[in-house]
């Protein structure tokens, strides 16, 4: 142990500390730091006081300070808020042996809990060149009384993905601090009178918004990284999504909102992106893992050591070095232990399987490690199974339970029908039994697809039936960017129109799109603001717009009430049968005259899979469903674009009759009511299903 003055105010004293858990460790004697450099020559601890004022460094001794190759150093001392980074200096080869070590940057720690220095979402005071951030020692103490994560199955998940900013920055959301954690809990009554289950935010993890360098070509703004996939931390959440900024207060904030959704029956699902960081390509800023191990730690060209780019971003987590692997796995048990999340949707989830070469490999050590870990043995897994490379694993992206995956192939098919493609009337039906032919081969389950028709990618809801093609000049790139396979049909007219008809074709359309998703087998996600008719102006890439274009705009639930009360009743229809819901997959048993779904065209018995095909119906038999015998459901779907369709509706059960609880055409509040409000029908031949349009039946007693 010894004394050390970094100036005349500050005093410590230091010994050698310990190797044994990363990052920055409030002990009883005092602060344990400790970061992971194996090639790191020289490394310094540099100390700011609470204001962000520099108190000076302390140099590490490798022989004193270093086991292996981890540096690590005991600040003794009962004042824990303090601001620090660390400087490293190396070998510079960035074309030879990969290295990128650069003595005068200061550098984050990568276990760091919470940043300083952007407290202020896009602060106009702070240029690029100057956002300099640096990392907070953190309590972790925090009274989360009896809460404990939920553990809803799978199979009765409903998800809400949100962008924390988007979801209260708007005025229209009237709430106390928008655009914050602390927003999103104002709005808890809102959630639950929707209905769903789990919210699925956006990165929180910090970011910098201010990155992007492009122009809004239109009002000439500059425009920002709003959506936030591209993280300079994977554990510290987000100090400008904090109402309560700073020192650190994000943490308790974040935290206080987990616990306030856990109150209200709702679990927190984070998008976490370990395929990328902000650093970028060689030209991109330093900031940690570049300057701590840059071949360690990144994916590079053998011969001419130039970044591996199957992100789109610049850069490619190695994420299958044990250091990495070690690296996910410590960020992952923070959010689980620390902050009591119930799950992950993993971005770009395909990273996680290449090689160090890039190559995808058969059994990947990194996935399997998730998988198995045991503190993450009942949080929720759930990987987009593609990269930006083309590598596209859905269905086949691992054979573990606990891996679920986003359904491209549902949201694609469902789009098609229901913008009378031909030939998609055998793929509907697939996707609406659970995807079996995704997920079945490897004794996967219906819960392991992730349905949805639209995310935070892509057209919204509304968008997606009022616009053939992407509108994205706002962007400024020539509108070039985002996908152009949107599968979306304007329903007569591009964007904005006065036309009756074609608002019913797409209201209708936008309902019957919504049946489908809430009564297919798996588990449903729906987009915010889908409820009620969100719309981005046809903008189906909107990750650059801090602006109303991109904020939900809660005026929308009034002006559009209707619609939500849809949404919320078909929720809630959802929740209350379990036989929308299975656990496995129908039997394969075509001839069994009492399956527990029967499809049909528009007679019973008959079937009709041809390519003209547009017509689909299927009855849901209650006997089949899981736990308590369920009541029938029987449901007609008709893609034709113009032409209605007449159903005959199988006989009922004895001593039932069938009530139509859903018909996507009917005028409000005829379009959906509850079970025992169901209209009876004097007969159950000659149904009409108008063009776009879904009808639902439920079995009662006569």
């Amino acid at each position: 142990m010894k004394k050390i003055s970094l100036s005349p105010k500050w005093t410590f004293e230091i010994s050698p500390g310990s190797p044994m858990q990363l990052g920055a460790t409030i002990m009883p004697e005092g602060i344990n730091f400790a970061v992971f450099s194996r090639h790191a020559e020289n490394l310094w601890l540099v100390l700011y006081s609470s204001t962000g004022a520099r108190i000076g460094e302390i140099e590490l001794d490798p022989v004193h300070n270093k086991i292996g190759d981890i540096w690590h150093i005991l600040l003794r001392t009962g004042k824990h808020d303090l601001q620090y980074c660390f400087r490293v200096s190396g070998p510079h080869d960035p074309k030879g042996s990969g290295h990128f070590f650069e003595p005068k940057a200061l550098l984050l720690d990568p276990y760091a809990m919470a940043l300083a220095g952007a407290e202020k979402w896009n602060d106009p005071s702070k240029k690029k060149g100057g956002f300099k951030r640096r990392c907070l020692v953190v309590d972790n103490h925090f009274d989360w009384e009896d809460d404990r994560p939920l553990q809803i199955p799978l199979q009765d998940t409903i998800i809400y993905e949100m962008h924390v900013r988007g979801f209260t920055q708007h005025p229209s959301s009237k709430v106390k601090h928008p655009g914050t954690f602390a927003g999103i809990v104002e709005k808890i009554p809102y959630l639950q009178e929707l209905g769903i289950t789990a919210v699925e935010l956006m990165p929180v993890n910090e970011f910098n918004e201010k990155e992007n360098t492009n122009i809004n070509p239109v009002n000439g703004r500059k425009l920002v990284n709003y959506w936030g996939y591209s993280p300079i931390t994977f554990c510290a959440p987000k100090a400008s999504y904090a109402a309560d900024n700073k020192n650190g207060n994000q943490v308790s904030e974040f935290k206080a909102m987990v616990k306030a959704l856990h109150k209200a029956g709702i679990e927190v699902i984070l998008d976490v992106v370990f395929n990328h960081t902000a650093e970028g390509g060689s030209d991109g800023p330093m900031l940690s893992f570049r300057g701590l191990d840059n071949p360690i730690y990144y994916l590079l060209d053998p011969d001419t050591r130039e970044y591996l780019n199957f992100s789109g971003c610049g850069n490619t987590l190695n994420c299958n070095h044990p250091i990495v692997r070690q690296h996910i796995i410590a960020c992952l048990h923070f959010w689980v232990i620390e902050m009591h999340v119930d799950g992950f949707r993993f971005d770009l989830a395909s990273i996680l399987g290449r090689d160090q070469n890039g190559e995808p490999l058969s059994n990947p050590p990194m996935v399997e490690m998730i998988a198995e870990d045991p503190i993450l043995s009942h949080t929720k897994l759930i990987a987009e199974a593609w990269d930006a490379a083309g590598l596209y694993q859905v269905g086949s992206f691992s054979t573990s339970g606990r891996w679920a995956e986003w359904n491209g192939q549902f949201r694609d098919d469902i789009r098609a029908f229901m913008c009378g493609h031909e030939g998609k009337v055998p793929s509907l039906a697939t996707r609406i039994a659970g995807s079996s032919d995704l997920f079945q081969k490897s004794l996967r389950r219906p819960y392991n697809s992730i349905n949805f028709v639209t995310s935070h990618d892509g057209l919204t809801l509304s968008d997606l039936v009022s616009y053939n093609s992407k509108h994205n000049r706002e962007n400024g790139e020539d509108n070039r960017d985002g996908s152009d396979h949107n599968i979306s049909w304007n329903s007569g007219t591009e964007g904005k129109t006065d036309n009756r008809a074609i608002h019913l074709l797409r209201a209708r359309r936008i309902r019957s799109l919504a049946v489908i998703l809430m009564l297919s087998q798996g588990v449903p996600m729906v987009l915010a603001g889908d409820e009620f008719g969100r719309t981005q102006a046809g903008n189906n890439n909107a990750y650059c717009h801090d602006s109303p274009l991109s904020w939900i705009d809660w005026n929308l639930k009034e002006k559009n009430q209707d619609l939500f009360r849809f949404f919320s009743l078909l929720i809630a229809l959802r929740r209350k049968h379990p036989v929308f819901r299975r656990s496995d997959f129908f039997p394969d048993l075509p001839h069994e005259l009492h399956h527990p779904i029967r499809w049909q065209s528009t007679q019973p018995g008959t079937n009709d899979w041809s390519d003209s095909s547009k017509s689909l119906a299927f009855l849901l038999d209650g006997e089949g469903a899981e736990g308590k015998p369920d009541n029938d459901f029987f449901v007609m779907l008709n893609g034709h674009p113009s032409k209605a369709q007449r159903f005959t509706a199988p006989n009922p059960k004895s001593n039932l009759r069938w009530r139509q609880v859903i018909d996507t055409a009917a005028p409000p509040p005829l379009d959906i009511v509850e079970d025992k409000k169901g209209i009876l029908l004097p007969s159950y031949k000659n149904i009409k299903v108008e063009p776009m349009g879904a009808v639902v039946l439920i079995s009662a007693a006569k």
